[in-house]
């Protein structure tokens, strides 16, 4: 270990180690990249995203209540249904009971089932591709949730309900005239048959990927108005993976209920850029891509012109940059690097404009020799990986305001 990054590990337990955490002394080393040694990312993240207050007294006891809070969600959102389902029987749906799952009444407990199930299914297919280029959330975790995996429950969990539905959807096809056909042999092969493509783990163990499940639909019950949009997968994964990946065995066991938080947390500040309805007011995104454009034009006006020129919109590249944090653009730990930046930026992602904008102003060259298909290219699949370099060319052109 470098003298250095020792140097710098000292710094953050000294910060870390105060009574009262002083945050702007925080933010300032955390801007410059986190130390992954001894959980202090973890931490870090924790206090950045308001997960953690800032008088250390009152840790143990908050950790201690948001954990059960997150338990009492397990209960209420899966666990319940899935005793309910199990009580009903769920080969014998008897059609006395007032409940029953053809009841059209809105406010049956079925047609408030359906409706999740339809947001579980949409979540089951984006974090089965999570970070697929890594083992790591097809592997088990090393702290199953027991609340759910206990042997003793009949109940449905998440991963059995998804594979009913799947199964159910296959292998009922409609035709024109309303006859339905259950097709005896194979499933229908327009569905693509995801279950098959990963391996089941044993019983009472469960994949990283069904922790990240479970995490956002717990985080749709909870927020209705926005439930589940794609790309939310992709920003829980980095924040679950630093988390459960900490070296303190004693955070990496509660991953799960603290990722919720903080993921929950963040969504309060970025969420607008995944509601439709907000894309062109203040608080939306495409304001946010104007954004990035207006800022090269003070920076670099030849390449602003030349990009105006080819009618490459910020629509086309930067929804994708912005919305989901740059987490589609690097690999995972320099996402992570990149995300030390941006929490740690007290004027919350002013900062990210910055570095989309360095990441333009990294390529002019070759963007003002391009034609517009080449750009795009070049745009969609951003060539440069050193993050690092990225991050110093942001900082350059925050300085020079």
């Amino acid at each position: 270990m470098s003298r250095l990054h020792q140097s710098r590990i000292a710094d953050f337990q000294e910060v870390l180690g105060e009574p009262t955490v002083a945050l702007t002394k925080l933010r300032e080393l955390c801007f410059s990249g986190i130390p992954f040694d001894g959980g202090l990312r973890c931490l870090c993240w924790k206090i950045l995203l308001n997960y953690l207050p800032l008088e250390k007294a009152l840790w143990s006891s908050l950790l201690k209540k948001q954990r059960d809070l997150y338990s009492q969600f397990l209960k209420e959102m899966i666990i319940q249904p899935g005793i309910a389902k199990a009580n009903l029987g769920v080969s014998r749906e008897d059609v006395t009971l007032e409940d029953h799952p053809l009841n059209p009444n809105p406010d049956s407990r079925w047609n408030t089932y359906f409706k999740d199930n339809e947001v579980l299914l949409q979540i089951d297919k984006d974090v089965r591709r999570l970070y697929p280029d890594m083992a790591f959330f097809q592997r088990p975790t090393d702290y199953p949730c027991l609340l759910i995996l206990d042997p003793q429950n009949e109940f449905e969990t998440l991963r059995r309900r998804v594979e009913q539905t799947t199964l159910k959807s296959q292998t009922v096809a409609r035709n024109r005239s309303g006859v339905t056909n259950v097709s005896s042999g194979s499933p229908l092969k327009s569905t693509p048959s995801s279950l098959s493509e990963y391996e089941v783990l044993p019983n009472g163990c469960e994949a990283h990927w069904e922790v990240v499940e479970r995490i956002l639909f717990i985080y749709a019950k909870l927020n209705p108005g926005i439930a589940y949009v794609q790309g939310m997968n992709e920003i829980v994964g980095p924040l679950y993976y630093t988390f459960a990946t900490d070296p303190n065995s004693e955070w990496k066991e509660h991953a799960e209920a603290d990722t919720f938080f903080c993921f929950t947390n963040l969504m309060a500040e970025i969420r607008d850029n995944f509601i439709k309805s907000l894309d062109d007011s203040q608080c939306g995104i495409t304001y946010k891509m104007e954004k990035v454009y207006s800022t090269l034009k003070e920076k670099d006006v030849e390449l602003y012109l030349k990009l105006q020129e080819q009618n490459i919109k910020p629509q086309f590249f930067a929804f994708r940059w912005l919305t989901l944090l740059l987490s589609q653009e690097f690999l995972l730990p320099d996402v992570i690097r990149i995300w030390d930046s941006l929490f740690a930026d007290d004027k919350r992602f002013d900062f990210l404009l910055l570095v989309c904008c360095a990441m333009l102003t990294l390529i002019r060259d070759q963007l003002l020799e391009g034609d517009f298909t080449l750009n795009m290219r070049l745009l969609q699949d951003y060539p440069i990986s050193d993050v690092h370099l990225i991050l110093k060319k942001a900082k350059e052109l925050q300085d020079s305001k």
